[in-house]
């Protein structure tokens, strides 16, 4: 053992001030022969699971610890920072009973003593001193507060309170990085020392692991407060000493004090905490009737439920021994059996239960998710809602009895409600006992180079490119983007201040940022948690455990996901409203999902905006081709229609219309292939085969399945052996079972869980048939749901006019809060929630004064509505939204009167409320009525400008409208679907030009911007100078344009179109001809590189200024040819697996581009046929470089 032990460690958790990852920290003290080593950061446990498992992994002694933070007075007072200071203390585990102390202390802070910061008291310390070491800590402790300023008697009678608790467990810690004031205590120290006997106890107080990283700190120190490295009145830490020393290094600083060293080492000796992993920690179901068992009662309420979930059915009361009856009466008793055996009866009760008071309440839940759809306890006990008989699903895959895991259960709850759940759960079990979980915001690449790039202070256009030149890729790190970026590569090659920049920020990279609530986790213990698990403040009445998922599984606690779905908000209000207005009572369990025309009719064409999981561009082009007639059908395309699947879409396709003979590896397989047309979609196949032909359990076919699927040649061969040897007892013979086999491998990644398929393809029914049948309700229940998106409303009205739903206006008589519908009219009402400015408040007025009458005017209105909360502003909104349309006068009359009626309206309140006219009897009230002027109405183009802007879309009209249908004929594409299509493709876009601006280039060529706007969305476009010279008299403001262009997309900008032609709207003939063009070629360079940013200034910027230069502009290559996507095919790619995939995508998305082949080795390029145009679409480009490798698309 090393006689040097460091106890005040603080790692990458202390966030945004401790700078040591938790790898590097342990790797660094394995490196300098440390025995031991602590850990203590501010005020929180949360790296300690890590920091164990890391520490112990290298042989090293892990002491967990924290640096709480502690108040002279009570933590119930919550007086000023001079009147109860905060000071610092270095709590140390000795062994589990401290350790659990320590989450008790920590967890107290937080959730009682939080003011400034989490602080504990020395009556709590007291209370929980057990199992614990006391170090004095650093210059922020109360004894080095009362030293530093010279007050020697308080110091010491402080040291002698902490004494008093501790014993010989309390130190008096000293440190030394150099600053004048730490040199000043610790002379004294050493003399309270002497004078008490308390003993001396040498630290560094680490915050990073090696001394250079002291400038990663101050960056992150400067991140946190939001200040630069140049601000003078920013924190600084005023030393770089705060690092990881060596033994040797700590010798030479406390020479004078050798015990203070030696004495780390005996701290070291009395720390030996042991914790233990992959145990189960489940909680207990309460209350359990008196006399019976968790298990007992489950039986007692599956056999209830199964019941009322069969009895009704026509086959359960069949004789023999395939009946319904006896198949369920079986399948529930081995379940049960196995959730008895696993000792996992507590967790379904707990889950029933919460699933149970959903109900009651009018929650919806889903169907199901996950592979817990396929157990039959959890459907009869209406955990669930899908059948697994019916649809055979498998238990084993959701709780395998032959590897044992915990159960997982993730319950789907209407988005709008969750809480009210989490609330029950809370209640039952007690605050205790119950928590949510929390997750950790990292410092992505991007987000690194800009908070670096701000704290150092390089230019913010320097900083801007360097950022954009990342790819926006998931989990893309700096290190990636220098290998994948040429941009990036020549900054750093070009630029030693970009070189610098990137530098820095991959060192701060992926440091935890800040803390925040886990979407959907929730954990529930027997005990209560703080046992287990340090806890904190959530953003609810819930608290929030201190560590992440991940360990709290490591530690064995049990997490549930309480998950909130949009979808099921959807179809709740969906349904209320039917009954509610038509007396329609829908029960989803009484529909016929397999025999319902009008939504496989609607599917079938397609038409799946706002439908569970089928709306992509994509899926939609499936189902057309797919023409689905059952619910089968929906269940495979949820899925097949994910990279490798996909290429089986065709096939599956083919053998539903009979097109080609189905075929079976062999006759045995039928039964479980057959409604996939002989091709493996799920994983639950694979079980049923290894079952069928090798005599397999279906949980050791689980295994099997998990196996092949990680693809390691030894575990294959011995899978294969095990497989095949079953197959030949089962009469089957080599070739046979090896066929089968190979199939099985390459299946085993594509295969999708076919319980979650089943499951989500009910809500994708459900969404439908409610399209379907009630479009109006649906509809306006889509709308409610997105009225924060100002986009996705003016999509979904679209999509309402499309089918012939009118979106009426917002209405001060007519609105309700949200989006109703209004059956009498066949129409859907705007919802006053979706007018900017216009808040909660203001409705909640209109609404409860709307309930004794009708407004009949807008005076009216402003004397009946309270005017604080309906004010000027928010008239001023419901007047240009066109919510006062329906009460006689114009939006400009209405506009031009909007102050004198408020001020008549104020007058009028005030003199009928003045208590002398009733004193004096007046009868009759003075006339406060207001003249409306007469003015000429709103101009057209104004009016459409304010709804855009309060509405985020035109209800009145648009000036598109009378162009419709024609723009569907020629395909032009709808700007808000550009982000769907590959960058460089060729589009034709329809619009009104809102502005212009001309600069000229370097080369003195006029060329211009324009801002186009279609019904949805607005997208700019850039008119180089010979499209320009073409098309200027085409191009002013209002004017509506048909554009043949470019799509240019960058990553963090919005979409841009480099305009090749242009044609006005209202001239058919150049409308055709453009259509038909072919667009002109441009080099890459000039497609990629101009305009340059400073030559593209946004529109406000660009309005204020004359003219300007910009780059030189280069002439169209008038020889353009046909565009063409080019997939690269890399010598690794040479399989025909892979090739075969990409055969089926190309023919699944068909279209009018051509596509060729280049093949990497041999410098081949090969012209597909024309049976393989496609249309190059974003999920056809991400799906063929998921096969084919990324970057490997282009089209040009």
């Amino acid at each position: 053992m090393s006689s040097f032990v460091h106890l005040h460690v603080h790692s990458e958790y202390s966030l945004l001030d401790g700078a040591a990852r938790m790898e590097e920290l342990v790797s660094q003290a394995a490196q300098l022969g440390m025995t031991s080593l602590a850990l203590t950061d501010h005020g929180v446990m949360y790296g300690a699971i890590a920091f164990y498992k890391a520490c112990k992994q290298r042989g090293i002694k892990p002491i967990i610890g924290c640096e709480v933070y502690f108040t002279a007075g009570s933590i119930r007072e919550k007086g000023t920072r001079q009147e109860q200071p905060i000071y610092h203390l270095i709590l140390l585990a000795k062994n589990e009973q401290g350790y659990q102390n320590l989450m008790k202390l920590t967890s107290i802070a937080h959730l009682e003593g939080f003011h400034y910061k989490p602080r504990i008291d020395l009556e709590h310390l007291a209370k929980y001193a057990e199992g614990l070491i006391c170090l004095s800590s650093c210059l922020g402790s109360e004894v080095s507060q009362h030293l530093l300023h010279n007050r020697y008697d308080e110091a010491r009678q402080a040291a002698e309170r902490y004494h008093a608790i501790f014993g010989d467990d309390y130190f008096l810690e000293i440190q030394d990085h150099g600053m004048i004031e730490q040199k000043k205590v610790m002379a004294s120290m050493i003399e309270l020392s002497k004078e008490t006997g308390i003993p001396l106890i040498a630290t560094n107080d680490v915050h990073y692991v090696t001394e250079p990283d002291h400038v990663m700190q101050d960056i992150l120190i400067c991140i946190g407060t939001g200040k630069t490295v140049e601000d003078t009145d920013r924190l600084k830490m005023g030393t770089s000493q705060m690092y990881l020393k060596s033994e040797e290094e700590m010798r030479r600083l406390f020479v004078h004090v050798p015990e203070a060293l030696t004495n780390t080492a005996v701290v070291a000796s009395r720390c030996n905490l042991e914790l233990t992993f992959g145990k189960s920690i489940l909680p207990s179901f309460r209350p359990i009737p008196e006399g019976m068992t968790a298990g007992d009662y489950l039986q007692e309420l599956c056999r209830q439920g199964l019941e009322q979930r069969y009895s009704s059915k026509p086959e359960w009361s069949e004789p023999g021994s395939s009946s319904l009856k006896q198949q369920a009466e079986e399948r529930l008793a081995y379940e049960l059996g196995v959730i008895a055996k696993m000792g996992f009866s507590d967790y379904f009760l707990i889950v029933w239960d919460f699933i149970r008071f959903a109900h009651e309440k009018g929650i919806m839940t889903g169907p199901g998710r996950g592979s817990s759809a396929g157990s039959l306890v959890a459907y009869v006990l209406r955990i669930t809602n899908v059948d697994p008989l019916q649809y055979k699903l498998l238990f084993e895959r959701f709780l395998n009895p032959e590897r044992i895991t915990m159960p997982d259960i993730d319950i789907d709850f209407s988005d709008e409600r969750r809480d009210e759940v989490i609330d029950y759960v809370v209640a039952k079990y007690g605050h205790e006992h119950v928590a949510q979980i929390i997750t950790f915001g990292t410092m992505a690449a991007k987000a690194a180079v800009r908070d670096v790039g701000r704290v150092l202070n390089v230019p913010y256009g320097d900083v801007d490119r360097a950022a954009k030149a990342i790819p926006n890729q998931l989990g893309m790190t700096l290190k990636e983007a220098l290998e994948v970026s040429a941009d990036l590569k020549g900054m750093v090659a070009r630029q030693p201040k970009t070189a610098e920049l990137l530098d820095m920020a991959m060192r701060v990279e992926g440091m935890p940022r800040h803390a925040s609530t886990h979407a959907a986790g929730v954990v529930i213990s027997r005990e209560p948690l703080t046992q287990y698990v340090p806890l904190q403040e959530g953003t609810t009445q819930t608290a929030l455990t201190q560590y992440t998922m991940e360990h709290l599984e490591a530690i064995g606690l049990l997490k549930m996901d309480f998950l909130g779905l949009r979808t099921l908000s959807i179809i709740e209000r969906t349904v209320d409203w039917l009954e509610q207005m038509e007396g329609v009572h829908i029960v989803f369990d009484e529909l016929e999902m397999d025999t319902d025309p009008l939504t496989y009719e609607m599917l079938s064409r397609g038409e799946t905006t706002g439908v569970f999981q089928l709306e992509s561009t994509g899926v939609r082009k499936v189902l057309k081709e797919l023409k689905p007639s059952e619910f089968e059908d929906i269940i495979s395309v949820l899925a097949l229609y994910r990279p490798g699947p996909m290429e089986f879409i065709p096939k599956y396709i083919a053998g539903k219309h009979g097109l080609v003979e189905v075929a079976y590896p062999h006759a045995t397989l039928e039964p479980i292939l057959r409604d996939t047309y002989g091709i493996i979609v799920y994983q639950e196949q694979i079980m049923q085969i290894a079952s069928s032909m090798a005599g397999f359990s279906l949980g050791e076919a689980d295994l099997l399945r998990r196996a092949v699927s990680k693809k390691k040649r030894e575990v294959l061969d011995e899978e294969r052996t095990h497989f095949v040897s079953g197959s030949l007892r089962q009469g089957f013979t080599a070739q046979e079972a090896n066929l089968v086999y190979d199939m099985i491998v390459r299946f085993a990644d594509y295969g999708f869980p076919r319980a979650h398929a089943t499951a989500y393809g009910v809500l994708a029914f459900q969404t439908a048939y409610l399209k379907a049948h009630y479009p109006i309700y649906f509809m306006a229940s889509m709308l409610t749901a997105v009225m924060g998106n100002h986009r996705k409303v003016a999509e979904y009205v679209d999509e309402c006019r499309r089918v012939k739903l009118a979106v009426l206006p917002p209405d001060v008589n007519g609105s309700r809060t949200v989006f109703t519908p209004d059956p009498s009219a066949g129409a859907i009402r705007f919802g006053l929630a979706a007018i900017k400015n216009v808040g909660t408040q203001a409705i909640d007025a209109i609404l409860s004064e709307r309930k004794k009458g009708p407004f009949e005017s807008l005076l009216d209105f402003c004397r009946r509505v309270d005017l604080r909360v309906c004010n000027k502003r928010v008239v001023e909104s419901l007047i240009q939204g066109g919510a006062f349309d329906s009460l006689g006068g114009h939006r400009a009359q209405l506009l031009a009167i909007l102050d004198e009626t408020i001020a008549s309206a104020t007058k009028w309140r005030k003199e009928r409320d003045d208590l002398q006219l009733h004193l004096f009897g007046f009868v009759e009230e003075p006339n406060w009525e207001v003249e409306v002027p007469n003015i000429p109405p709103m101009p057209q183009s104004k009016q459409l400008e304010l709804e855009k802007e309060l509405l985020g879309m035109y209800i009145s009209g648009h000036p598109l409208d009378t162009y419709v249908e024609a723009l569907a004929e020629i395909d032009a594409v709808q700007i808000h679907q550009l982000t769907e299509l590959p960058d460089h493709s060729d589009v034709l876009v329809a619009g009104m030009i809102l502005s212009n601006k001309t600069i000229v280039t370097k080369k003195g060529d006029p060329m211009a911007f324009m801002e186009l706007e279609d019904r949805i969305d607005k997208v700019e476009v850039v008119l180089f100078p010979e499209t320009w010279k073409k098309s200027a008299p085409l191009v002013g403001k209002g004017r509506l344009v048909l554009v043949r262009g470019k799509l240019q997309l960058q990553d963090e900008d919005p979409p841009k179109l480099l305009a090749e032609q242009l044609a006005a709207l209202d001239d058919p003939e150049a409308v055709q001809r453009l259509r038909r063009q072919p667009a002109a070629r441009r080099s890459p360079d000039e497609v990629r590189g101009r305009p340059q940013r400073q030559a593209a200034p946004a529109s406000g910027a660009r309005s204020a200024a004359p003219t300007q230069a910009a780059p030189a502009g280069g002439r169209p290559d008038t020889t353009a040819k046909p565009q063409r996507v080019f997939v690269k095919i890399t010598a690794d790619c040479e399989q025909p697996d892979k090739l075969l995939q990409l055969k089926a995508l190309l023919k699944l998305h068909k279209g009018q581009l051509a596509v060729a082949l280049f093949y990497e080795r041999g410098n081949k390029l090969l012209a597909l046929s024309d049976q393989y145009r496609v249309d190059p679409n974003k999920d056809l480009i991400r799906m063929i470089e998921t096969i084919m490798g990324k970057d490997s698309v282009r089209v040009k």
